[in-house]
């Protein structure tokens, strides 16, 4: 039974430590490089080190609704916006409310601040109207024969169709369309393609005689008529007014976001507080990216009421159009009905996809906003606080350092390398991260990663006097490395954990800055854990095996004397080829 026991390894020993140590470095290798073939070489700034954008919002309320700016739609409005231009909440886009109505929002450096802008600056009314002609977002010349219909008005009759046309506007087909405006799933379907009418809106069936339209009905139709032949989509200046002031009930001219059509569309069928929720996808059968929405249960009637209709029309009166401050982000077809819950998709990509989902999730604020000031913020302030922290924390550093080397001597060069090898990581990823996620170190940030400095420092120390306490009781070096870690890795995993599950609850539970700090603290204790298990312990089986630590020399920091081993342990003898204490095995 003695042959066994004596091949029979210490509890926690690793076998193979330098092969353990190559993958850790070849991984940190391939981080690296991916760091800097992805050009991203430095961490993200947050507004408050780099400067940035600085928005003021002011609420506005509709006539005879001023009581709607109060508290809580104020707030409402903060957290939609701070979804907006957040995403996952690290890329330190503040959100705030100042005064009883204005909304401030800063938008760090490097951050898409026009698209910034668009996302919190899209206040008004998400609605779902029918498309009733669609045309090229260049003026168009009316028709010589072209006169109002005499069914149509500017309102849809009230027991009448709503997706009956009001006007007789020529439709010249554009070879464009957004990308936005293809979809095809569910029964949601466009070709994306602007198609002219073969029958002018209105027309009544054969056999049958047309109501004759009033003076004013008249005057209307005529009207949105001439204002939608002169409709110049192609800046922003007159996409912004066309449309503007109008309400849910009205028959409108509206051009899409890039300017490449117009339209005419009826009243609105569905507003965006009836979409429950959105989120785009990738459909891994077709490999495209889609855009899955779900509509709350008035929404759902709602829905199936206009799919309904919409499905018997030809295009482009099948079509409705998604449209956000009276522009249309995206305009499907119909081809059958439809309930709760539908699919668009067509020439996404993941940013388009993304925000078709947000004007849906988030389009309808309880508010609406209007631009008071844009201003550049710089990062003055912040980069001198961060110079004197920076200078602070190397004082601090130091005064760590030195005081390893008196204490722990030759095993502080072990502390040393791993603080070194954790530094790394934390800066390749969070260069990494910046692209990915929209992260940004701020201030409050880099405090996080100070503070795992010492949680890092301290896992070392644990080890290490674990390490030391199995000297004490008389073991040589390599059984002592192996049997404190066990009773080490428990120590850490607490403590980490306990580390960790703060800074998660602090990430939910808050916003801005503060998440930035959370956010930090969580991934740096996470890689305390890898740096502690892939390095520093195999760092210290491999040197447990060199004279200079396993003889004890007074500067490796595990002299037997200096530590006051008991000699009885050490100087036991062995009678037989089995170790005589168990602890020894």
């Amino acid at each position: 039974m003695a042959a066994p026991k004596k091949g029979r390894r210490p509890a926690g020993a690793q076998g193979r430590p330098g092969r353990t140590l190559v993958l850790f470095l070849i991984a940190m290798v391939a981080l690296a490089g991916g760091m800097f073939a992805s050009g991203h070489k430095t961490p993200r700034l947050g507004i408050d080190l780099a400067g940035g954008t600085s928005i003021t919002l002011k609420a506005k309320a509709e006539p005879g609704q001023e009581k709607a700016i109060n508290k809580a739609n104020m707030d409402t409005a903060v957290s939609i916006m701070n979804r907006r231009v957040n995403g996952l909440g690290v890329s330190e886009a503040e959100v705030q409310t100042q005064g009883d109505r204005n909304i401030i929002v800063n938008i760090p450096k490097g951050t898409n601040s026009e698209q910034a802008r668009q996302q919190v600056g899209t206040t008004a009314k998400l609605y779902f109207r029918p498309v009733l002609t669609v045309a090229a977002g260049t003026p168009t010349k009316p028709a010589p024969s072209t006169k109002p219909s005499p069914s149509a008005s500017k309102g849809a009759d009230k027991n009448g169709d709503k997706n009956k046309p009001s006007s007789t506007p020529s439709a010249n087909p554009s070879s464009k369309s957004t990308p936005q405006g293809r979809a095809l799933t569910d029964g949601l379907k466009a070709d994306g393609k602007p198609s002219p009418r073969t029958t002018p809106p209105g027309t009544p069936k054969p056999g049958t005689t047309p109501p004759t339209p009033s003076a004013s009905d008249a005057a209307a139709v005529a009207k949105l008529q001439k204002d939608f032949e002169a409709l110049d989509c192609s800046t922003k200046e007159s996409r912004a007014k066309a449309a503007f002031g109008s309400k849910a009930g009205d028959t409108i001219a509206a051009c899409d976001q890039k300017g490449e059509a117009k339209y005419i569309l009826g009243p609105a069928e569905i507003e965006g507080t009836d979409v429950k929720k959105a989120k785009a996808v990738i459909d891994q059968q077709r490999g495209m990216w889609i855009v899955q929405m779900d509509f709350t249960g008035k929404g759902s009637k709602k829905f199936q009421s206009i799919t309904g209709k919409l499905s018997k029309q030809q295009s482009p009166q099948n079509q409705f159009a998604i449209a956000l401050d009276n522009q249309v982000v995206s305009a499907p077809s119909v081809s059958q009905t439809l309930s709760g819950s539908a699919e668009i998709s067509g020439s996404f990509n993941q940013r388009s996809a993304t925000d078709l989902a947000n004007v849906l999730s988030y389009g309808a604020l309880p508010l609406s906003f209007e631009e008071q000031s844009v201003t550049t913020v710089t990062a003055a302030l912040g980069a001198d606080q961060l110079h004197a922290g920076l200078i602070a924390g190397a004082i601090g550093l130091a005064l760590v350092i030195i005081y390893l080397v008196l204490y722990y001597r030759g095993l502080a060069l072990v502390a040393l390398l791993s603080l070194v090898v954790s530094a790394i990581l934390t800066y390749v990823i969070m260069a990494l991260l910046g692209p990915a996620i929209g992260f940004a170190l701020n201030l409050p940030a880099v405090c996080g990663a100070i503070v795992a400095i010492g949680i890092t420092a301290d896992s070392f120390i644990v080890y290490f006097e674990r390490i030391r306490d199995e000297i004490r009781e008389g073991r040589t070096l390599r059984p002592a490395v192996e049997r404190a870690w066990p009773r080490a890795r428990r120590t850490i995993m607490v403590s980490d954990f306990v580390s960790f599950l703060a800074a998660a609850v602090l990430f939910i539970v808050t916003v801005g800055k503060v998440q930035g700090f959370a956010f930090t603290l969580g991934l740096t204790t996470l890689l305390d854990i890898v740096v502690v298990f892939l390095f520093t312990k195999p760092v210290m089986t491999l040197l447990a095996r060199k004279k200079f630590f396993a003889s004890g020399h007074p500067w490796s920091g595990l002299d037997p004397q200096r530590l006051g081993a008991k000699p009885p342990l050490r100087r036991s003898r062995r009678t037989s080829s089995a170790p005589t204490d168990p602890k020894e095995a």
